[in-house]
């Protein structure tokens, strides 16, 4: 996945820029990107599902039943039939605005839109549709710009969505807008969730009961009858008791530059730029602190497998000289977690677990897979590497790891770790 960040003001720029008096106040003049609205009324009338949609922005991955759904980001979702790994079937596209976070329970999907909270129905692939949406419930983001060479123009709120941005000469009156970015752009590839699968997989539709199985790149968690979603310093709580009717029950304040989420049987795990932070939600409605590791400065999900959590922390977006490692901590008392070890790497992103084979996604280092089975030599045992792929996270099923990357989703059969077989590629198409 390209990284997404908020443009960096170079000093050329600022010497572009041109500021003149009129009648109505001091104007600046200056080359940007000036932001292409849709209205309110447009983004919630505006989910549809389309055929044979190429994949151009992978995002987030999401299994259940047999199917494997890609988010497309701030476009849609791709929904694809895995019954055969070895040669997925392109189902059905959905169109959805604003798209980057999804979690589901039974045959319902929660889904990011921008502002809004969108639930829908995809009992019937050949018919999903949206049955509710809890409006300006999100925090207001706006959709990143294609490079970050020019200044972003002010955002009016007022005016709608920002779903894209168009480079042209910029008047803005200085008075009205002294902070031309007053709204937080979204940052791609550093957010995280997990949740343990429904096992019985049915090909012909998506069944009623469980939940699915994230990558470690989501911010959608769901326990029992409860959504949790979380954003930079947040974590937002929903009922969906009513599936089709969420109800927002609690919001409180959990730290800062929170990124990831990881869901065990009775503990949360946040990851952000400094560290770890542990809920307890045996009451899943009423989360309690129960402890925080810190590390580093860096952007980062986590695992976590028994007693072990798996960090990857990395430089880049807001974490720009943040260190590019893996640490190993102990966390038998949850109260108080312990250093294992820390292990070097390119630029660790996604991660996933089974058993003692370790996925980590490293960025333009590729995938790499490890026997884990001694927490303190991990990298001493690297079972096999793929270079060549700028991987952003995994989902391991059975034997079949899946996998998503700037140029696409790949499939790989590791029943035999020392002769793993490519099953299968969906490809970015630019």
């Amino acid at each position: 996945m390209k990284a997404k960040i908020i443009p960096i003001l170079t000093a050329l720029i600022f010497f572009s820029i041109i500021f003149y008096s009129c009648e109505e106040g001091t104007i600046r003049e200056y080359k940007g990107y000036a932001p292409v609205y849709m209205t309110y009324k447009d983004l919630r009338a505006a989910i549809t599902t389309e055929q044979n949609v190429d994949l151009k922005n992978p995002g987030k991955i999401y299994f259940k039943d047999n199917y494997i759904f890609i988010v497309d980001e701030f476009k849609g979702i791709h929904v694809f039939d895995n019954t055969d790994p070895s040669s997925p079937v392109n189902k059905v596209f959905i169109k959805l605005p604003g798209v980057v976070d999804i979690s589901m329970s039974g045959t319902i999907m929660y889904a990011d839109s921008y502002i809004d909270l969108v639930v829908l129905d995809v009992a019937d692939i050949n018919n999903i549709h949206e049955t509710g949406r809890l409006k300006d419930i999100l925090p207001y983001t706006v959709t990143p710009t294609k490079t970050n060479d020019f200044p972003m123009g002010y955002v009016d709120k007022d005016k709608g969505i920002v779903v894209d941005w168009e480079l042209r000469t910029i008047k803005e009156k200085v008075e009205v807008n002294p902070n031309p970015n007053p709204y937080p752009v979204y940052f791609g590839g550093s957010l995280a969730f997990y949740d343990k699968m429904n096992a019985s997989g049915a090909s012909s539709g998506i069944s009623g009961s469980g939940v699915g199985v994230g990558g470690s790149m989501a911010r959608f968690g769901i326990k029992g009858n409860i959504l949790y979603m979380v954003n930079s310093n947040s974590l937002k709580i929903f009922d969906i008791s009513n599936k089709t009717e969420p109800s927002k029950i609690n919001e409180f304040n959990v730290g800062w530059n929170i990124e990831t989420m990881f869901l065990t049987e009775k503990s949360m795990f946040l990851g952000t730029t400094n560290g770890m932070v542990i809920y307890d939600i045996t009451n899943p409605s009423t989360p309690f602190s129960q402890a925080f590791f810190t590390h580093a400065r860096s952007c980062d999900p986590v695992i976590v497998d028994d007693t072990l959590a798996y960090i990857s922390l990395r430089s880049g977006t807001t974490c720009a000289w943040g260190l590019n490692v893996l640490d190993v901590v102990n966390i038998k008392n949850i109260n108080k977690p312990i250093s294992v070890a820390s292990y070097s790497m390119v630029n660790p992103h996604g991660l996933g677990k089974n058993g003692d084979l370790l996925f980590i996604c490293d960025g333009t280092a590729g995938l790499k897979i490890y026997d884990a089975s001694d927490p303190r030599n991990i990298t001493g045992h690297l079972i096999y590497s793929y270079p060549y792929i700028n991987a952003f996270d995994v989902i391991p099923i059975g034997n079949v790891l899946i996998l998503i990357g700037n140029d696409g989703l790949y499939q790989y059969n590791y029943s035999n770790i020392r002769n793993i077989t490519l099953l299968s590629s969906i490809l970015v198409v630019k």
